[in-house]
């Protein structure tokens, strides 16, 4: 007996309306909308919608923030069905999965309130999509969780390699966010940026780019080399070069909003696919040596 149908289906929910939510996210920041809401939790000082002349930044905002609250509805949704069947199916492991997502939604929106509160502090908004990143990989998790249960930790030279291959991708999605931080689309004309040069933090990005790619080939040829499952690795360095190219193209040719969106979008399919990658190669080596040690127990007997 497996989960249901419903839990299933309201786990990809989760996950298409997290990487959703930062693309809308970056939509704001590049529209020149972060301020259209000058106040939070509410919109204006005397109302939680749009009052009065309302403009596209006042409806690019609020877009975003009423977002938040169909995120909410599906993780209580999710929470329910996982509870059901938690308790049907022993797995404890799923309901705590779904708290831990329930809970962030509702703290990245109060993160993202404080990034209007500081006037969009490029800090701060760059704390608030790496968040966005982290609940997405979660999501991920919880979608691999509902078809493996959890068991100890495995080990190995292959999954010492996914552990790095997933550390590097975070490094080069905050890299990103600093990037971010120096260059044009500050949300708000009138919004500081990070005072870094735009160059140097670019190519220190591209570099980290680099050797994710590299780390991403190593791996391939290593599960080949060991039997393993090459699909989570081929999904992932075919996102890690279209995201590559997007990079390129947006920052010669002078960072353009339609652009830039899609590389966002490219970041959240990154963590997902590095996520699939690391928890499906740490099962699939426990696999290996339960399957393993029984051959050796047949032979043996």
């Amino acid at each position: 007996m497996g989960v249901s149908p419903w839990l299933r289906r309201l786990a990809w929910a989760t996950l298409v309306a997290n990487i959703l939510l930062i693309v809308t996210g970056g939509a704001v920041r590049l529209t020149g909308s972060g301020l259209g809401c000058p106040t939070w939790p509410r919109c204006t000082d005397s109302s939680f919608t749009p009052h009065g002349t309302i403009g596209p930044h006042q409806l690019v905002e609020f877009g975003n923030r009423t977002l938040t609250f169909v995120l909410v509805a599906i993780a209580v949704a999710t929470f329910v069905a996982a509870r059901q069947d938690a308790r049907q199916l022993g797995r404890p492991d799923l309901l705590r999965l779904s708290v831990v997502l329930a809970f962030a939604i509702p703290a990245q929106a109060v993160l993202g309130g404080i990034t209007v509160l500081t006037d969009l502090n490029p800090w701060v908004v760059s704390l608030h999509l790496v968040i966005s990143l982290v609940i997405v990989s979660i999501a991920v998790l919880f979608l691999h969780r509902l078809d493996h249960p959890p068991s100890p930790p495995a080990t190995g030279v292959v999954s010492a390699l996914a552990w790095s291959t997933y550390g590097v991708t975070w490094l080069v999605l905050y890299a990103g966010t600093v990037v971010t931080g120096s260059g044009p689309h500050a949300g708000d004309a009138s919004s500081p940026r990070n005072g870094l040069d735009p160059l140097d933090v670019s190519q220190f990005h591209a570099d980290l780019v680099f050797l994710l790619i590299g780390l991403t080939v190593g791996m391939w040829f290593a599960l080949r080399a060991t039997g393993g499952d090459t699909r989570p690795v081929t999904a992932l360095a075919a996102v890690e070069v279209l995201q590559a190219i997007v990079g390129f193209v947006q920052y010669f040719a002078g960072l353009p909003v339609g652009v830039v969106m899609l590389h966002m979008l490219g970041a959240g399919l990154v963590v997902a696919a590095a996520t699939w990658v690391l928890v499906a190669q740490l099962d699939r080596e426990k696999w290996s040596r339960r399957a393993g040690s029984a051959s050796g127990y047949a032979s043996r007997t």
